[in-house]
């Protein structure tokens, strides 16, 4: 092979890949931003190398759920900061949601959004609103978001109420091959809630959000798009109910696909007054505060055992297709008030990785659903046939795992601007050493 100054040889690691079906050791080839070579033994005279005996080589994880606050709220996170955080998490694409400020529902602001990602070290991916200012009550202009390079549409953090107003996006969005990520969640049933209407609820006299709340807006989502024959994301699902509803349109035939977070599948309702925290948390990140933990709000909120148990199983089995973070910062101050009061969100993409991992190590996932879950499926689902593998002549994006480094969550090390994460303290095994994007590392530890 001739000399090339672009060319990286990856020698000796596990490679795992849902793409090719591949988990086996081997040497990987990078030339010019693709992968070029996977072979049991090769050399590329030229390149440089690296022995990574004992290591694990995974496709770049693809987020299709992440909020990177700007343009208008750069006090909690830029596109910048949010990309540094992803590539240190092993993400080599973002998806950014559109509730923005101004919000994401025009040409310009989504260009906006790709000028300003163009230093980022991660790929940057805008998702458009679905109605004029999230207001809910017209359409933005599809086609023009679409070919300024939108790769999405959603609310996010709102539901479109008006059943015909979400037809129509539903129907367009079909035509310009775009995906509708759907928030389900009626905000009638959802109200004034700000956790789990159950005993945690109950006992602390905080307003609980049923799963009804959920499960209805699931429901009426996949009706609509069983009756117009066109595909729909259901967005961080919470509820067994939901899982149960997606589980059966699936049988149907409904071209429905649904993501999980990490922390809905870790944490359960107990977490807000920290009852759930049943490991040896590291003495030093141990929250001053034993009770109402703000850094354990959002929306939806962590569910019941039971539900825990049910969105596991549905990762497992494949009803539900992906893993995506929902990272939403927020400044300090923001979260350090009354639970009620507190904004809801947490930050996820720095912690992401090592959760799944923690899943491989709990028997729930084998390391080629975990590939699929992060990196094929969601690359599959916007659309991106570039991503989301490891095959020879798709984009040289990947990360490399050191699987038995332990660390501990230290908020405080973050690359992201927001240390909001109800992970402090906790002890992982399995940790990204080196993002590469486009053949080039972007991230080393």
């Amino acid at each position: 092979m001739s000399d090339n100054n672009s060319a990286l040889l990856l020698k000796n690691a596990r490679l795992i890949d849902a793409g090719q079906n591949l988990d086996e050791k081997a040497d990987i080839l990078l030339v010019a931003g693709k992968v070029a070579e996977i072979a049991a033994a090769t050399d590329a005279p030229g390149a440089a190398v690296l022995d990574l005996a004992g290591a694990w080589v995974m496709p770049g994880a693809v987020d299709m759920h992440a909020h990177l606050r700007e343009p208008g709220f750069e006090y909690k996170e830029t596109i910048l900061s949010g990309a540094r955080a992803a590539v240190a998490g092993g993400f080599t694409s973002i998806v950014c949601m559109a509730n923005t400020k101004p919000v994401n529902d025009s040409s310009a602001v989504t260009r906006f959004i790709l000028e300003q990602a163009r230093s980022a070290p991660a790929k940057v991916l805008p998702v458009a609103a679905i109605t004029k200012g999230m207001r809910g009550e017209e359409l933005v202009e599809m086609g023009d978001l679409a070919e300024a390079g939108a790769v999405a549409f959603s609310e996010d953090g709102k539901t479109v109420a008006n059943s015909k107003l979400l037809r129509h996006a539903l129907e367009y969005a079909s035509l310009f091959n775009r995906p509708l990520l759907c928030h389900c969640q009626d905000n009638a049933l959802f109200a004034d809630g700000v956790i789990h209407e159950g005993q945690i609820a109950a006992a602390h006299g905080l307003p609980g959000i049923p799963t009804l709340a959920e499960d209805i807006d699931i429901a009426r989502t996949i009706m609509l798009a069983e009756y117009l024959d066109v595909p729909v994301h259901i967005c961080h699902v919470s509820s067994k109910e939901g899982v149960r509803l997606i589980k059966s349109a699936k049988a149907r035939g409904v071209k429905v696909t649904a993501e999980v977070t990490p922390h809905h599948l870790f944490l359960d309702e107990r977490a807000v007054v920290d009852l759930a925290y049943s490991e040896d948390l590291a003495q030093s990140l141990k929250p001053e505060q034993l009770c109402y933990n703000t850094a354990t709000k959002m929306s939806p909120p962590l569910r019941s055992t039971a539900d825990v148990a049910a969105l596991r199983a549905a990762l497992a089995d494949g009803t539900i297709d992906v893993i995506a973070t929902d990272h939403a910062p927020h400044e300090a101050t923001e979260k350090a008030v009354e639970y009620d009061l507190a904004p809801f969100g947490v930050v996820g993409l720095e912690t992401a990785l090592a959760l799944g991992l923690r899943l491989i190590y709990e028997k729930v996932l084998t390391p080629l659903q975990l590939s699929a879950r992060l990196s094929l499926t969601p690359a599959a689902i916007l659309g991106l046939s570039d991503r989301g593998t490891l095959a020879v002549g798709k984009a040289a994006d990947l990360m490399i795992i050191d699987p038995e480094l332990k660390w501990v969550v230290d908020p405080g090390k973050f690359h992201s601007k927001s240390r909001n994460t109800p992970f402090a303290g906790w002890q992982m095994t399995g940790r990204v050493v080196k993002t590469i994007v486009d053949g080039e590392i972007v991230f080393t530890l």
